[in-house]
């Protein structure tokens, strides 16, 4: 994993989008103020080390991805946790979004207890869909031993399924430039 410490700049830039815009335009089960802050601090701190332009104030849906690299379609996905990312642990997908038209995910854990973004992996859709554990709507769900009802259909994937990154930093581009 790639652990990138957030700037206060990078936490100011994404509040500063955040009320400008709303990013929950999926029409089911949009993430309020808070979950798409944390979605879109993902998506700068990633642009800055990836080298792409940073997320701009919306107006409307933004397609289903966040990057085109090398004409793939890169979505990030976001999760915060008070904790840094392991192996048994699990990247989730909201079930409406899986028709979007997107190549790969990017999944990260911002770990909000040291104020680190962990860019975590990344995996084809098709990959994803192929290995990802299926949730209904009204499913009971197990984190450790808080249990959940799951609100929304859900898609979640073990970390040790992705594929990790190359250092951007060292000129080896992301997972090969998107293969």
């Amino acid at each position: 994993m790639i652990n990138l410490k957030i700037t206060q700049e990078q936490i100011n830039y994404a509040t500063q989008l955040v009320e400008k815009s709303n990013f929950g335009n999926r029409g089911k089960f949009d993430g309020d103020k808070s979950k798409q802050l944390v979605g879109m601090l993902a998506q700068v701190v990633v642009a800055d080390y990836i080298r792409q332009p940073r997320p701009e104030p919306s107006t409307g849906f933004d397609g289903g991805y966040d990057y085109i690299i090398n004409g793939k379609k890169v979505d990030v996905k976001c999760m915060a946790r008070k904790s840094d990312m392991f192996g048994d642990y699990v990247h989730n997908l909201v079930g409406y979004q899986k028709n979007y038209d997107v190549d790969y995910y990017l999944f990260t854990n911002l770990n909000t207890r040291t104020n680190t973004l962990q860019i975590c992996g990344v995996i084809t859709k098709q990959d994803f869909f192929k290995h990802a554990k299926y949730f209904p709507i009204g499913a009971s769900r197990y984190s450790g031993r808080k249990q959940m009802i799951v609100k929304a259909p859900l898609y979640e994937l073990v970390q040790y399924r992705l594929h990790m990154l190359g250092n951007v930093m060292d000129d080896c581009d992301i997972y090969r430039k998107i293969s």
